[in-house]
């Protein structure tokens, strides 16, 4: 019969056609470390991405938190790392773009929408290479029952003195610890404690920056002051906060039992399906009402592209997008807590997420004082930070000692 194809025939066509369609798609891999996100990049970000170029087929493909790094080294010594890599800031990404595994990509159309702070945890010290598109940013400050607050007459502190009154009344009225953070972990005692306030006391960017120059020390007045606002916080922190656990810290103020939580933006959506009571945001106060207030808006995530990649232009494409207005509304959204590095206007949906990142409208901004070039020495200065703070507000080393202690691991192999 004229015309006529044989049914395993056209199948057969219609499975090369298939082929050679499937073959013209490239395929990309992310690496991460958060594969608590998995649902996100699958359901919402890489389909509106695709979308836009249906030739790219992106997977997000995240190993462990606590492996990554290893697993991930491994994977590029090995040739078989994905084409996009997710960049933890400053030493971690510039070793590995040192190693030649993070392309440069400082040519990247969109770059030109991040700040040159933002920038500066993804480039080189001299700022002539940058090999990560910022990704999100988190915010410290302070998170509060909001219930426990109008329960006890409580208003927001807005500078130091409504600080320590809000946590007298708190604690004289006996029903919550005043303020829910303990020591056993070291951790947040530096990141929620010294490096959520500090930026109070030498002035944010500024103090920082001057102690990269050389300019200022930790022994300071400024950076001292920061050590003796932790002490400062021992009589509010509840019994027993020495054995406590970040875990424990956080189950505290969840279940209702603290009014006063210093954290930071990456713990919304946690708190928010775990506390029945409705939850508040506040800034680190200032010192005065004639002071500004000064928050640590961190750069926590960027996204690079790996220099081996055989799949360069794709690579790029998907990159140039995440520098889009596009991509910076969908992640900030689907992920509360972190935030677009992006100067595009947003719309952020989460109330929570709103209080946090209204912040940035009301104070000014600043990275964690450690990260930048500081925590090259060993002990790595983030690190040791962990245990002077800790050891401060356990009453084993005054402010001016972990200060001194500090200063000596700077003073012992950087010179500005």
């Amino acid at each position: 019969m004229r015309g006529f194809v044989p049914r395993t025939v056209a199948l057969a066509v219609g499975l090369c056609l298939s082929g050679i369609a499937l073959a013209d798609k490239t395929v990309i891999t992310i690496e991460s470390w958060r594969a608590e996100d998995q649902a996100i990049w699958d359901g919402l970000i890489l389909p509106a991405f695709e979308a836009e170029h249906p030739d790219i087929d992106v997977q997000f493909k995240p190993t462990t938190a606590t492996e990554y790094n290893a697993a991930l080294n491994a994977r590029l010594a090995g040739g078989t790392a994905g084409d996009i890599i997710t960049c933890r800031p400053f030493d971690n990404a510039l070793a590995m773009y040192d190693a030649g595994n993070l392309a440069d990509i400082k040519d990247l159309p969109g770059l030109e929408n991040f700040s040159d702070v933002a920038k500066s945890a993804w480039s080189t010290d001299a700022g002539d290479a940058t090999f990560c598109v910022p990704m999100a940013s988190v915010i410290h400050g302070f998170m509060y029952n909001k219930d426990a607050f109008a329960e006890l007459g409580l208003e927001v502190p807005a500078t130091e003195a409504d600080f320590y009154a809000v946590l007298d009344a708190i604690k004289e009225d006996g029903s919550y610890i005043p303020m829910a953070m303990g020591t056993k972990d070291q951790w947040e005692a530096a990141t929620m404690g010294y490096t959520n306030i500090g930026p109070t006391y030498w002035g944010g960017e500024e103090g920082r920056l001057a102690l990269l120059s050389g300019d200022a020390k930790f022994t300071d007045e400024a950076f001292v002051e920061g050590f003796r606002q932790m002490e400062k916080w021992i009589p509010y922190l509840g019994n027993g906060y020495q054995a406590q656990s970040y875990t424990d810290s956080q189950n505290l103020f969840t279940l209702g039992r603290a009014a006063i939580y210093p954290t930071g933006s990456w713990e919304i959506t946690g708190f928010q399906e775990n506390a029945d009571f409705e939850l508040g945001a506040f800034a680190p106060p200032a010192k005065d009402a004639d002071s500004s207030c000064y928050i640590s808006d961190h750069t926590d995530i960027g996204i690079g592209m790996n220099a081996a990649t055989k799949n360069k232009d794709a690579a790029r494409a998907f990159l140039e997008w995440t520098t889009s207005a596009e991509f910076a509304g969908l992640l900030t959204n689907a992920a509360p807590g972190f935030f677009s590095l992006a100067s595009h206007d947003i719309t952020v949906e989460n109330e929570l997420a709103k209080e946090f990142i209204a912040m940035r409208g009301e104070c000014e901004p600043t990275i964690r004082v450690a990260h930048q070039i500081l925590s090259r020495g060993e002990p790595a200065l983030g690190n040791h930070l962990w245990t002077l703070t800790a050891n401060v507000i356990n009453g084993s080393m005054s402010a001016a000692e972990a200060a001194a202690d500090a200063q000596a691991n700077v003073d012992s192999w950087y010179k500005p």
